[in-house]
């Protein structure tokens, strides 16, 4: 595997996703692969070179699905390797788990999270299911032994343990409540495993959770203010357009380098932050916000957290900065596609 990075973008509006290859600080595009269904969300198992990509249904009535695309890091191709149909509904966030044998699918419009085997590339069908409103996020403990599942809809993170089989077992308590009404939508957990963190849509906060590394359970400690205050953004509600009523619209969630900040993206400002975390796992509301890519859904850091790439939902293009603490500078905009919303560095 070379050591130069390569940075994956899925652009919904083409139904492609692109590769990028890194070089001196420089985006090259190496190649893009289409006929992936408005895809908005994948997963990558870089040890095996393998994409997991959710697409959704089709015109010709095949239903929503998720694609397992083999990576050449040389021409930037992914070639299918196979396909599991979803016709309940297509996955909005898909993560691995269990060094890639495990896939943790949570579906927005379905309304469902999954946990599903992995052979040889191969997505077997769910072997568990759980049903929360606005499912918008999953992700496993780094041991693999637990998944957290967040529900937009309820205002709550969900939390089960992995058993051998990858079954979903109900922790106990089954949830675990976020404020009313702000949205809950991506996640992160900390290196340390004693924390998880939760940025919210409707009221553009850090949710900051403990987390019993030794029974899985979390427990709500704090939330940080994360959108600019200047800009009088109000307070979102489910079902509002947040760009005709100047809502807050918080996206996405990324670690710094070192762990020591949090980034964040809202959309309607079209804005990316860093927010400090101290040693005692608290978040320090941002100094300074970074205009970027119109309507910023997703964005990735580098793993040594040098270099951010950013997409917009309304921009053909995405952006690539320079982190320095919490400052960005603009290094380059490069082409990739109508709609992009997904970033991930490999």
């Amino acid at each position: 595997m070379t050591e130069t990075p390569r940075v994956l973008v899925a652009n919904a509006g083409d139904g492609s996703i692109s590769v990028f290859r890194v070089v001196e600080q420089r985006l090259e595009r190496l190649g893009v692969t289409g006929g992936l269904n408005d895809c908005s969300t994948f997963a990558v198992d870089a040890a095996r070179d393998l994409v997991y990509a959710a697409v959704k249904g089709d015109a010709s009535g095949r239903p929503a699905g998720i694609l397992t695309l083999e990576l050449d890091r040389t021409t930037g191709t992914l070639t299918p390797r196979s396909r599991l149909d979803l016709p309940d509904g297509g996955m909005n966030y898909l993560a691995l788990a269990h060094a890639g044998t495990t896939l943790l699918g949570a579906a927005y419009s379905g309304g469902y999270g999954i946990s599903c085997r992995i052979d040889g590339g191969v997505v077997g069908e769910p072997v568990s299911r759980v049903t929360f409103p606005n499912l918008h996020s999953v992700l496993g403990s780094a041991d693999g032994r637990f998944a957290y599942f967040v529900s937009l809809g309820a205002d709550l993170v969900a939390q089960y343990a992995l058993d051998d089989d990858r079954r979903l077992v109900p922790l106990s308590p089954e949830t675990v409540s976020a404020p009313t009404g702000s949205g809950p939508r991506h996640l992160v957990l900390n290196s340390a495993n004693d924390a998880v963190y939760v940025v919210t849509e409707f009221s553009g906060e850090v949710l900051h959770y403990d987390r019993d590394i030794t029974t899985g359970t979390l427990g709500l400690r704090g939330a940080t203010s994360v959108v600019d205050a200047a800009k009088g953004l109000g307070h979102s509600v489910f079902g509002a357009d947040p760009m005709a009523n100047h809502f807050i619209w918080g996206a996405d969630i990324h670690w710094g380098a070192d762990e020591a900040t949090l980034w964040t993206s809202e959309r309607t400002e079209s804005t990316l932050a860093a927010s400090t975390v101290g040693t005692d796992g608290a978040v320090t509301a941002p100094r300074r916000f970074q205009e970027t890519e119109p309507q910023p859904r997703g964005f990735a850091l580098s793993p040594d957290g040098s270099l951010l790439v950013a997409a917009g939902e309304r921009s053909t293009t995405v952006s690539l900065y320079a982190v320095d603490g919490d400052r960005l500078e603009l290094l380059q905009r490069a082409e990739t596609g109508t709609g992009a919303n997904w970033v991930r560095f490999v």
